[in-house]
């Protein structure tokens, strides 16, 4: 009896895990509740509290798992030894917007929970060793001390994000004055791949 329940059993958690993504990437951690997730699953909320004792320990499995593989991806882009600093942007910049169409409710997100909990969504992105110690972080300070100037690396590095996130959080806005539909976004962010490398050079040569 026991295993024959188990299939039923693996897809109902596996309901709750998709609806509390879902939910957490609309309404962010704060404001979801246990009832929100159970709602949009589609079971009741002593269902989902036998599954998931709390919405934390929820949030944590579906959404920082999450976070960290996408800063694992980041993380093996920006600590890779042998590329030089131009491939690495060129990688970044290709990686964040194929992310970013794929999971255009991402970057809200990460706002919203940055905000609300910077210190444990930085750990769990493993920020501050992406950031400053990264090999990319190295070469970054190497090429910048070439031209003898001031510049915080920190500088660039924000820039290059921004280039490469903004879009899609203005994305209705864009696509509203523009009348461009999903089709003609998705075909402008595949050619900022080509662009937002060229655009970085340009600021490294004039920082």
């Amino acid at each position: 009896m026991k295993n024959a329940a188990a299939p039923m059993d693996t897809s109902t958690e596996e309901r709750i895990k998709v609806a509390a993504r879902k939910v957490f990437l609309r309404k962010g951690y704060a404001a979801t509740r246990v009832r929100d997730i159970a709602e949009e699953a589609g079971i009741n909320l002593a269902l989902l509290n036998y599954y998931f004792r709390s919405k934390e320990k929820l949030f944590d499995l579906v959404m920082l798992e999450k976070l960290q593989q996408f800063a694992g991806s980041l993380h093996q882009i920006m600590l890779h030894e042998t590329t030089t600093l131009q491939e690495k942007v060129e990688q970044i910049s290709a990686f964040y917007i194929d992310l970013l169409l794929a999971q255009p409710e991402l970057p809200l997100f990460i706002f919203s929970e940055l905000k609300a909990n910077p210190q444990k969504l930085s750990e769990t992105m493993g920020a501050k060793k992406v950031l400053l110690q990264s090999r990319f972080a190295v070469q970054l300070r190497e090429e910048l001390g070439t031209h003898q100037n001031q510049t915080h690396p920190l500088q660039l590095l924000m820039s290059l994000l921004g280039m490469a996130v903004f879009p899609f959080i203005a994305r209705p806005v864009f696509q509203l004055v523009s009348e461009q539909d999903n089709a003609h976004f998705a075909a402008l962010m595949q050619e900022r791949k080509r662009l937002l490398p060229l655009w970085f050079d340009a600021l490294l040569k004039t920082s």
